[in-house]
């Protein structure tokens, strides 16, 4: 009889230990989707509702938006069907094996009569990380990353991706290091649109988007 209650002890405490280990591997993703107050979840986790672009490309697998290419010829854009000006995005990416090119479009708009999104893009790719780029409009690398972000880049492995957007002022960060600090100074630039995610044309790609939330912000933040 006490060997059956030692032996049910253990059963219970291995069974403790493992739901901790589970709830350590898994509670910080949920926190972090859902406990920052203002953001709101640009994804429901079951479906792309809110989001356009070519499902044969795009699903959504585990909470999570698979954009997975075997090789195509032009760019494809997963885009939100609502747009946004003043605004804090975050999100997790990951490059399979840091292989191709992706990016996180915003202040963005659809090219008409093509599968082009242009606008300010947040690049993800060999050369690029962390790099603003000028989609499909001036076609250029607005302000490159610093050297400091191959210390802190997971190649191959989630990163965190945060994206501000007030007024004039852009400043993009990978896992907390600040790679861009930029302020539009052309007139006519928009200042509002979609967020769109990118699927680079050319060879094979996998990309991986999770914990995709936003805060709208007034105009006069800092």
């Amino acid at each position: 009889m006490l060997g059956s209650t030692l032996e049910r002890s253990r059963r219970w405490g291995a069974a403790a230990c493992l739901a901790t280990l589970c709830w350590g591997l898994f509670a910080p993703l949920w926190i972090s989707a859902q406990d920052e107050p203002g953001f709101v979840p640009l994804l429901n986790g079951e479906s792309l509702d809110g989001w356009e672009g070519d499902l044969s490309l795009w699903k959504v697998q585990g909470k999570t938006i698979v954009g997975d290419s075997a090789g195509i010829p032009h760019n494809q854009f997963l885009a939100t069907r609502k747009t946004y000006g003043n605004f804090e995005l975050k999100l997790e990416f990951r490059l399979e094996e840091g292989r191709g090119n992706s990016g996180i479009q915003f202040r963005s708009k659809r090219v008409a009569d093509s599968t082009e999104v242009s606008g300010y893009q947040a690049d993800i790719g060999e050369q690029y990380w962390g790099c603003l780029y000028d989609e499909s409009r001036r076609n250029k690398i607005l302000a490159k990353a610093p050297a400091a972000l191959n210390d802190v880049l997971k190649k191959n492995d989630w990163n965190t991706y945060t994206i501000r957007a007030v007024g004039p002022r852009v400043t993009l960060a990978i896992n907390g290091l600040t790679t861009v600090d930029y302020t539009e100074a052309e007139a006519g630039i928009a200042r509002e649109g979609v967020i769109a995610l990118q699927v680079h044309s050319g060879p094979p790609l996998r990309v991986a988007f999770r914990n995709i939330r936003l805060k709208e912000l007034p105009a006069d933040s800092r």
